[in-house]
């Protein structure tokens, strides 16, 4: 879910010399058409999706060593038999909306409108996600300690 510390472990898994991939970028991601009345949207009449095609061919690739991806899309699930370990991480609200009041203008969850959506969203979708997640990790810490849980529950 927005805020709950994606951006931040992709990072840090790249600084480690991991290959780690933000998938809510537009290179991997875009909007679609929603129906304006779909209140389980990031926005008003419109989905942030994952290109199928495009991650499905990077989850089909060979790979050298550990591949780490992030993103949180409506159509996941199609890829998530590609996907050996699905990690949810989570936050206290508040702390979230802390972390979402402090990004620019131009993030998401700047605005009080979109951290009202994104608060809907976490009560309605977190669930969901749960349920796909091999393992839920709480981003509360520094970023290093929700690496390090991470990498100690893959060996």
């Amino acid at each position: 879910m927005s805020g709950t510390g994606k951006t931040a472990v992709i990072s840090e898994l790249k600084t480690r010399g991991f290959a780690a991939i933000d998938l809510d970028t537009p290179e991997w991601s875009h909007w679609v058409a929603a129906a304006p009345a779909d209140g389980l949207t990031p926005a008003d009449g419109k989905d942030w999706i994952w290109q199928e095609d495009r991650v499905r061919a990077l989850l089909s690739a060979p790979q050298d060593g550990l591949l780490f991806i992030s993103g949180c899309a409506e159509n996941m699930h199609r890829l998530y038999p590609l996907i050996d370990r699905i990690f949810l991480l989570s936050a206290p609200i508040d702390a979230i909306m802390a972390r979402l009041e402090k990004r620019s203008p131009d993030g998401c969850g700047h605005t009080t409108e979109e951290r009202a959506r994104i608060a809907a969203l976490i009560a309605t979708i977190e669930p969901l996600l749960r349920e796909a997640a091999h393992h839920e990790i709480s981003t509360s810490g520094p970023t290093n300690e929700t690496v390090d849980r991470i990498l100690s529950l893959l060996e």
